[in-house]
């Protein structure tokens, strides 16, 4: 450091690199003064800008923002970017408006590397003193005045720093999720990220996805029974848990029992279709629910091919709906979870290829899913007469894709959208963020919404602190875990609180009407139900009264 050096020798790209070779070094001096570091910004306005700089000292002053820590662990490299990357077709249509903004979000990414070839370097040095389970680096987090040298390698650009970076945790691990509390019922959507339990005695592993051994296991179930307490939800809709049927020794019976231990209570339920699997995939969708705060009722309805051909299910997962009713005043709304097949599948045996417009593959036969989706609960299938229908689960498409304005044009509401604006996510891909993991909303149950969030717990959090065992030092492996819900999976469970009325109006369904009949009720004498029977109970006394006023939210509403 500080020689000044005369090279002589021939310029050439190794990798993609800018070196010298066949070179032959003259010292000139000693203990130079170091040149001023060239100033780079981000976005530039060609790759050409970090050619130009290629093995220099650079300097950046903004404030640069960590966009994903998937290759931390593995490699001691993550992604930044001025601002947060959001994923194309989230926020802009696909085709030439996604293409647009992909392209602005390529110049707008540097890679920052620890220098080291060493794979799964222990310690891993960012963050200082060292990741781990109590000292993260989440995606969102910052720093400023970051210095290094540019370089490439494995098709990035990349900094080194020659500097400690001072990262700001600006986007803190949130303690619990938002729940508006006048909510008398939340549904929560969950991807319990390949939740396989062997063969439910405590053996059975490796099995085909999931945790390899029962030490792995242990500590999956652990996070994930931990994501689920804090979640507080009444109703759960999962996603890729182990489609092994129903019986005891069944993943979704010991994710519900290990619930009621959990809580210390007997309460929480799991959903048995009748079948003894959901489809033909390894993995499916379930529910489980709490039933002192809500009843299943009607039906459990199934989602196949055999109900409509354009619902392939041989690459989406079986819908699964259940309607439930709500045990503080007998209101009714029916969810429903999904599973749609994801971007990176392959559906080249139905034509259904990436045709590069930001949707990636499958895309039709996503659509044709939500299509027959919507066209299915129009009929009522688990056989409740009750337009309120809540659409959740990992549609595997994101805000502005086709799938997704196919249920919107059905009448459904945004609920994330609503509630969290086009910067909510749920999942963080190559750098970029968006949500997958949906909630949406029938035109009568929208008005019954009171909130809806993702709880951020996994999408920003490095994978290393995950579960698993591999890709770690014997010391990592105890460092880098905490039965905790932080990165308990790959995608946030989103929450959605609901104040749920019942008919109110003596129409035969619950529509807007009975809201405004509510809404009313919290200002002014709600003569229109004085001669309803608003508990369903046949009869027309005090507890009817008592029924209003567990809907009302504002003082004086029990008194009208």
């Amino acid at each position: 450091m500080g020689d000044r050096v005369r090279v002589n020798g021939t310029v050439a790209e190794t990798y993609g690199l800018t070196q010298i070779a066949n070179a032959t070094v003259t010292l000139c001096a000693s203990n130079q003064a170091l040149p001023t570091p060239a100033s780079l910004s981000l976005p530039v306005t060609s790759l050409d800008a970090f050619e130009a700089l290629e093995g220099m000292s650079v300097a950046i002053s903004q404030t640069l923002t960590v966009n994903e820590t998937y290759q931390l662990g593995r490699y001691g490299q993550l992604l930044l970017a001025n601002g947060r990357l959001q994923q194309p077709t989230n926020v802009v249509e696909p085709g030439a408006a996604a293409n647009a903004l992909q392209a602005q979000n390529n110049l707008n990414k540097l890679m920052m590397d620890d220098g080291s070839n060493v794979q799964n370097p222990d310690p891993v040095i960012f963050p200082a003193p060292g990741l781990s389970a109590e000292n993260t680096l989440r995606s969102g987090d910052t720093l400023a005045n970051l210095r290094g040298v540019i370089t490439y390698d494995f098709g990035s650009y990349r900094i080194l720093p020659t500097v400690t970076p001072n990262f700001i945790h600006t986007n803190a691990r949130p303690l619990a999720p938002e729940i508006d509390s006048a909510a008398n019922l939340t549904i929560a959507s969950f991807n319990v990220l390949n939740f396989f339990n062997g063969n439910g005695t405590g053996g059975g592993f490796p099995t085909s996805r999931g945790a390899n051994n029962t030490t792995e296991f242990a500590r999956q179930k652990a996070k994930i029974v931990s994501a689920l307490v804090g979640l507080n939800a009444d109703v759960i809709g999962l996603i890729e848990i182990e489609n092994d049927g129903y019986s005891n020794t069944s993943a979704i019976a010991e994710l519900a029992a290990a619930l009621n231990t959990a809580t210390n209570t007997n309460v929480w339920k799991f959903i048995n279709p009748d079948v003894n699997k959901i489809g033909t995939d390894e993995i499916a969708v379930g529910f489980i629910y709490r039933s002192d705060k809500a009843t299943a009722i009607g039906q459990t309805a199934i989602l196949d091919s055999s109900v409509d051909a354009q619902f392939i299910d041989t690459k989406n997962r079986p819908a699964l709906a259940q309607s439930f009713r709500v045990n503080s005043n007998r209101a009714i709304a029916t969810a429903v979870v999904n599973h749609f097949k994801s971007k990176g599948s392959d559906c080249n045996d139905l034509g259904d290829t990436d045709i590069g417009d930001g949707q990636g593959n499958c895309n039709l036969t996503r659509t044709k899913a939500a299509t027959a989706l919507v066209n299915w609960l129009s009929t009522h299938p688990t056989g409740v007469n009750d337009s309120d229908y809540l659409i959740i689960g990992d549609l595997n498409a994101y805000a502005k894709e086709d799938p997704i304005r196919q249920i919107l044009n059905a009448g459904y509401s945004d609920l994330i959208n609503l509630f969290g604006g086009s910067r909510a996510y749920s999942y963080v891909f190559d750098g970029q963020a968006g949500y997958l993991d949906h909630g949406l909303a029938s035109s009568s149950l929208t008005p019954q919404v009171l909130f809806a969030s993702d709880w951020h717990i996994n999408a920003d959090e490095p994978i290393s602190l995950d579960y698993n065992t591999e890709f770690k030092s014997a010391a990592q492996i105890n460092n880098f875990y905490a039965p905790d819900a932080y990165r308990s999976s790959d995608h946030d469970p989103l929450l959605i609180s609901l104040k749920l009325v019942i008919d109110l109006d003596g129409d035969g369904d619950v529509d807007k009407n009975d809201v405004m009949i509510v809404t009313n009720a919290r200002g002014a004498t709600p003569t229109a139900i004085d001669q309803r029977d608003v508990n369903g109970d046949g009869t027309i006394n005090a507890l009817d009264a008592r029924a209003l006023t567990l809907q009302c939210t504002r003082p004086g509403c029990a008194t009208n």
